[in-house]
């Protein structure tokens, strides 16, 4: 059995800090300025451990549809926003959040994310 002893005062303070800041950068916030090109969608997570939640503000004059692919693959709607609509959204551990732009116009999106922001991100061209 191994067990840790911290003698030094300074170390176990340093060493709370170095946790405390890994948690941060995991489970943080972040905003985003998001453009999505036309008939592209933007995707956000998928695989990580923990559930995130994503606010969403249509700032630009194309209407995105806001969906969810799970570990499963198969896409859910979760929400269409209209140009000046808001939604805060959840999203399960593992899953993806996608934000689809079925438009021919670019797309904008303001976003607050929050939870486990240790997430992946890429554009794809919008699936059927």
């Amino acid at each position: 059995m191994c067990t840790l002893i911290i003698t030094r005062p300074l170390t176990a303070v340093a060493l709370f800090g170095g946790l405390i800041l890994l948690a941060a950068a995991c489970f943080g916030s972040v905003h985003s300025d998001l453009f999505i090109e036309p008939s592209h969608q933007f995707v956000l997570g998928g695989g990580q451990r923990g559930a995130f939640k994503v606010m969403a503000r249509n700032v630009g004059p194309t209407a995105v549809e806001a969906l969810e692919r799970p570990a499963t693959g198969k896409l859910v709607s979760k929400a269409i926003l209209k140009s000046g609509q808001q939604v805060t959204l959840q999203f399960a551990s593992g899953s993806a959040a996608v934000l689809a732009n079925p438009a021919a116009t670019t797309a904008h999106l303001d976003l607050q994310i929050t939870g486990d922001t240790g997430l992946s991100m890429s554009t794809e061209a919008k699936r059927p």
